[in-house]
């Protein structure tokens, strides 16, 4: 029997229904499908090389391969600075599974105890991630290597890396000159990315130049370090393979840093040290003895007492750091440029160039030069207790008679002063290439009024006639000023390095002299002739104050002076300076050049607390002066302006 015709309808109706619902389905499901296959051929086919990049990177470890530092040689090849490879063992907290099993197994071997292992371990960890590789111990010995070796198979997260050591043979002996090196802060991360921006990248663990000719140059010294990649397991173990690695993951050597090569000379670096440290009735001296060239060359460089870099190439300990920081003479100061002191009598020959030039004297005017001078209410001796009578120039500049100088002072005036002080460079920088150099200090009469809010007054500018007072000058400016006397006015930049050169000993910079200012076009060059016969007398003559420190058959030029550390009543002016406190002994300075007829080489020694600078200085800068001559005979001999030989007393 036929259904009604309304049943047919309705199922019609299903049907189309079910049809449409259908293809929706489809519809959908073809929208999946192409979905999913254009994120299978974005993956396979667009992003596939990437993709598989990264998951070979995954199955490579990349290594850094630390490149070595370039050298640091003497003018005479001598190695200054060198590297050497040691072992280091890490552990990566990330592939431990229990750090205290592993603490206790390493302990023995590499001598350290358990407990701080693991407090070094979770402290580490906590404070930079479980990433982060931690350094358990350096300078491996083969017994803790081959020990360690074994366990590397069993304990993932240890690992024995090489590593270049900064070894410097001559230990304290120019470390203030050449510096050290140690591993970089995070703010010298931030200041050097900076600073070479597109030419260096800086980042966490890299060792750095911290200090003298190590920092300055770190552009030239630094090298590039290298890459190199190995395949690992899931536990990130070394697996062999012969397998290349795909894409660009292709190991890198790294390159040596460019070389430096000094105008130290080693024979003269080495009779400047030893001379600081020898122990005669004064003892180790503390200060700076610089020698340098005529050119501005230096040869030979010592601030004392010094410090042994190689400390610094490993871990420094926290105890000898604040042993350094808190040492009252200051080991860690490079003396030379970042200390400086009352010039004392070395400004003397300045002064007379002064009177010379402003025609307040010539080379025969007599003055007379009593004990001590009243000015006012305040009364200024002199060092010598009878005074000398009327002398001029030459004479006032072999005994350093005070009265003399403090009329020309008076006649001159502070400012007046200050311009011929501040021209042979004393209150500026010398421009040498080494950071933290002072600039010592030159006062005028304006600068009292707006700083202290004081008018300036008479007796200072005697005060200042002998370098005592408000002035300060370093033994580098000291050298500098000196270096002009004997080359007619020239005043040059001192440099340190005079070539940098690659691993193939080909010179790729040449540093060479530089003259910033000529005197001779201010100064009458009679007027140096006429101070440099008046320095000759300070060694040669019959009353100089370094007449015991004469070199057989060499002319020297030079002046002592005496630096005040503090100020002393007419009773202990002239009491024995031995007998003070050690703190309240002058600084001694002894300047000088030679052969005074033919300068080739300046001297600039300051000692501290060593009384004067005849005792204390002189000595130094005359062994300094015989190693010069000792080297390098071929110089002519020199000899006194009226006719004699001197040998040394």
């Amino acid at each position: 029997m036929l259904k009604p015709m309304s049943e047919f309808t309705r199922m019609d109706t299903e049907l189309k229904t079910l049809s449409k619902r259908i293809h929706y389905a489809k519809y959908i499901f073809s929208v999946f499908f192409l979905i999913i296959a254009g994120r299978l051929w974005y993956l396979q086919i667009y992003k596939g090389p990437d993709l598989r990049r990264y998951s070979e990177n995954n199955r490579l470890k990349k290594q850094i391969l630390q490149a070595p530092r370039g050298l640091i040689l003497s003018r005479d090849q001598k190695v200054l600075t060198n590297n050497y490879l040691e072992l280091e063992l890490f552990l990566t907290p990330q592939y431990s599974k229990n750090i205290e099993q592993v603490a206790k197994i390493i302990s023995p071997i590499i001598e350290t105890p358990y407990k701080e292992l693991v407090q070094q371990i979770k402290k580490s960890a906590k404070e930079r991630g479980q990433f982060f590789p931690i350094s358990l111990k350096k300078q491996l010995n083969l017994k803790q290597v081959y020990h360690l070796r074994l366990l590397e198979e069993t304990f993932p997260e240890l690992n024995i890396k090489e590593y270049i050591v900064r070894f410097y043979p001559q230990k304290n002996q120019g470390v203030h000159l050449i510096g050290y090196t140690g591993q970089i802060s995070k703010k010298q991360i931030e200041d050097l990315n900076q600073k070479f921006k597109g030419e260096l990248h800086f980042k966490s663990g890299d060792i750095i130049g911290q200090n003298g000719l190590e920092q300055s140059f770190e552009k030239e010294i630094r090298g590039q370090d290298g890459l190199s990649f190995i395949e690992v397991d899931a536990h990130s173990r070394q697996v062999i393979t012969q397998s290349e690695f795909p894409f660009d993951f292709k190991s890198e050597k790294p390159s040596s840093g460019h070389h430096l090569v000094l105008t130290i000379d080693s024979d003269v670096q080495e009779a400047a040290f030893q001379a600081m440290n020898r122990m005669d009735r004064i003892g180790p001296r503390n200060g700076s003895a610089i020698a340098m060239k005529t050119n501005g060359e230096i040869i030979a460089w010592v601030s004392s007492p010094g410090f042994d870099p190689n400390l610094f190439s490993h871990t420094l300990s926290d105890d000898y750091w604040k042993e350094l920081k808190k040492n009252p003479d200051k080991p860690m100061l490079n003396k030379a440029i970042q200390n400086h002191y009352p010039p004392g009598s070395i400004i003397k020959p300045l002064l007379a160039l002064a009177a010379l030039q402003e025609e307040l004297i010539t080379a025969e005017t007599l003055i007379n030069s009593p004990s001590k001078i009243r000015i006012g209410r305040r009364t200024f001796h002199d060092h010598k207790q009878v005074g000398y009578g009327r002398i001029n120039v030459l004479q006032a500049i072999e005994e350093s008679s005070n009265t003399f100088f403090y009329q020309l002072g008076q006649q001159l005036g502070m400012d007046k002063m200050a311009e011929y002080y501040k021209a042979f460079g004393l209150g500026t920088s010398t421009q040498i290439h080494l950071s933290g150099e002072v600039s010592g200090f030159v006062p005028t009469t304006q600068w009292k009024e707006e700083t202290l809010n004081e008018k300036w007054q008479g007796g200072e500018d005697l005060v200042h006639a002998i370098g005592q007072g408000y002035i300060l000058a370093t033994p580098i400016q000291a050298l500098v000023a000196y270096n002009a006397i004997a080359t007619n006015g020239k005043i040059v930049r001192p440099y340190a390095v005079q070539s940098i050169i690659n691993s193939e000993n080909k010179v790729i910079q040449k540093i060479s002299s530089k003259v910033i200012k000529d005197l001779s076009e201010e100064i009458d060059p009679s007027h140096f002739e006429t101070i440099k016969q008046g320095l000759v007398r300070v060694v040669h003559g019959s009353k100089g104050t370094a007449r015991w420190w004469r070199i057989k058959n060499r002319l020297i030029a030079g002046k002592t002076g005496t630096s005040q550390v503090r100020s002393f009543n007419r009773e202990n002016l002239y009491k024995d300076c031995r007998l003070k406190p050690l703190k309240d002994r002058n600084h001694g300075w002894f300047v000088a050049f030679a052969p005074a007829d033919n300068p080739e080489v300046t001297v600039a020694v300051l000692t501290e607390h060593s009384c004067s600078g005849s005792v204390g200085s002189a000595p130094i800068a005359r062994d300094i002066l015989k190693a010069y001559f000792d080297k390098y005979p071929e110089t002519k001999v020199s000899h006194h302006p009226e006719g004699k030989n001197h040998d040394s007393l």
